[in-house]
Formats: C-alpha cells, sequence, structure tokens
C-alpha cells in the first residue's frame, strides 16, 4: 500500500502542477496589463495567439481569431467608459473573418482614443483590426499582412482569374460559383476596409487607395508588410514597443517542446570597452 501512495501522490502532483502553473502565469499577466493600465490610463485588452500547452495531457490553446474572441473583446469594450483610451495588444496569424470586422467596427466606434500595439505580427484579420486603431504602434521588425479575402483554401482574386484567362465554356459550374462568392467577398471586404479608415478621417481618396492595395491581391496573402512598407502606405503607424508591453508578451511562452529551437542568454548585452572592462 506504501508503494501504490506515493504513487498517487506523484499522480495527483502531476495532475495539479500545470493548472498551478497557469494559475501563476494568468496572475503575472493580470498583474503587468494592470501596469500598464496604471501608467497609460487606459483599459488593456490582449488579443494573443500563442501555441500554448495547457492542462496535464498538454492540450493545445487556440491560436487564431474566433467568435469567442469577438464575443471577449467587445464585452471588455462595453465596460470601458466612452472617454477612456482602449489599448489593444495583437498577436495572431488572423482566423474568423466575421469575428475580426466585430471587433474592428467596435473599436472605430469608441469615442476616445483607440491604440494597437503590435510586438510581433498582426497578420489577415489582425491587420483589419489594427485598422480600426487611431494609431498603430509597430515594433520596427513587426510585420502587418493583406487582408484580401480567402475563399477555402484559394485567394478570392486568384479564382477570379481563373474566369479572365479560360473560356467560360471550359470552366467547371464549381468554379464559376468560387468566382461569383469572391467577387462578392473582395467588394464587402474593399468596402469594410474603406469606412474603418474613412471613420479614422483618412482622406477619401486615400482611403480608397489604401482599401485596394490592401484587398486586391498584388500580394500573397502571407506577405509580410514591414514598418517602413506601411509609412509609405500611410498607415497610421508609429515605430517602438514600450518596455512593459514586451515584458507581457514574455508571458505567453510558446508550448514546450523537447528540443528548444531557439536558445540564448534572457538578457541585454552591453559592448565590452577596448580594454576589457565594460
Amino acid at each position: 500500500m506504501y508503494g501504490f501512495d506515493i504513487f498517487l501522490l506523484l499522480f495527483l502532483f502531476l495532475l495539479v502542477l500545470p493548472s498551478f502553473r497557469q494559475w501563476n502565469l494568468e496572475r503575472l499577466r493580470q498583474g503587468q496589463i494592470k501596469k500598464i493600465e496604471h501608467k497609460r490610463r487606459s483599459r488593456v485588452i490582449t488579443l494573443i495567439h500563442r501555441q500554448e500547452s495547457i492542462g496535464f495531457l498538454g492540450m493545445f490553446a487556440r491560436n487564431f481569431i474566433s467568435i469567442e474572441d469577438s464575443e471577449e473583446v467587445l464585452r471588455a469594450i462595453k465596460l470601458t467608459p466612452k472617454d477612456m483610451p482602449i489599448d489593444l495588444i495583437i498577436h495572431t496569424p488572423g482566423g474568423v473573418l466575421l469575428a475580426a470586422e466585430q471587433i474592428a467596427n467596435a473599436l472605430s466606434k469608441h469615442d476616445a482614443k483607440v491604440t494597437v500595439f503590435v510586438p510581433h505580427y498582426a497578420m489577415s484579420g489582425g491587420t483589419l483590426i489594427a485598422l480600426a486603431a487611431d494609431e498603430i504602434v509597430m515594433d520596427e521588425n513587426a510585420v502587418l499582412g493583406p487582408v484580401d479575402p480567402q475563399i477555402g483554401q484559394y485567394a478570392a482574386v486568384s479564382i477570379l482569374k481563373v474566369l479572365e484567362q479560360k473560356p467560360i465554356s471550359e470552366v467547371d459550374d464549381n468554379t464559376i460559383i468560387l468566382a461569383d462568392m469572391s467577387k462578392k467577398a473582395i467588394t464587402q471586404t474593399r468596402r469594410f476596409v474603406y469606412d474603418l479608415l474613412i471613420s479614422n478621417d483618412v482622406p477619401e481618396e486615400k482611403a480608397e487607395e489604401l482599401s485596394n492595395a490592401l484587398t486586391d491581391g498584388r500580394w500573397t496573402h502571407d506577405y509580410p508588410i514591414m514598418y517602413e512598407e506601411a509609412k509609405l502606405l500611410g498607415l497610421n503607424v508609429k515605430s517602438g514597443i514600450p518596455e512593459e508591453v514586451a515584458s507581457l508578451m514574455h508571458l505567453y511562452p510558446q508550448a514546450g517542446q523537447r528540443r528548444p529551437s531557439v536558445q540564448y542568454v534572457p538578457m541585454p548585452y552591453q559592448r565590452p570597452t577596448s580594454n576589457g572592462k565594460e
């Protein structure tokens, strides 16, 4: 029985340890969020999608924008006074277009200043959300991306090209239906982006130029729009992620692996002086 008791205690420990670690991580995150809110006098909302392992069995957390995300963000916005600034920290590959549009629409209607921080990347729907902000603050190496609609596994623009390059008699019915859906999706998304930009006082001509650039398929869907290019396009971007925001991102570690693919000493270095002393 003694051996069985040891085994039972060990099993309970392994069962409880992941939950305790997750609880402690959530506690640290809440503390850092409150620190940012106190410093900036704002409501901080995070939309961060990292592949985290949760629980004893190491189940992975969801890592894309979902309807559940939009419900939570909209709830947070409703709990925020209209005259209080909102800081949204976003790190996402994108996700469900409807969810991204709901979040963007709610942010654009908020009376006080909305700032979106992009520490690493905000692609696709993430960029759509960022466009609703009064200001986008990016790390100098962070990226945004096109918001051109995707129909299944294909870009909507690419589906339409089939009708341009082949006689209609040689195109199957399914492709024709997809092309019709693609045309509607591009029109709808372009109009949504245009309206977002107009709501942020972007001149009509510039809003039309930007909405076309981001939806017309000139780039692949995973094309990285770096800070410099975002600036050239005319987006209201600013470089320099605050240290407290970077510190918060450190509390969202990737799922553990048997062998880490990246290793380094996690501290800033200073260049030694000529005599070998700092």
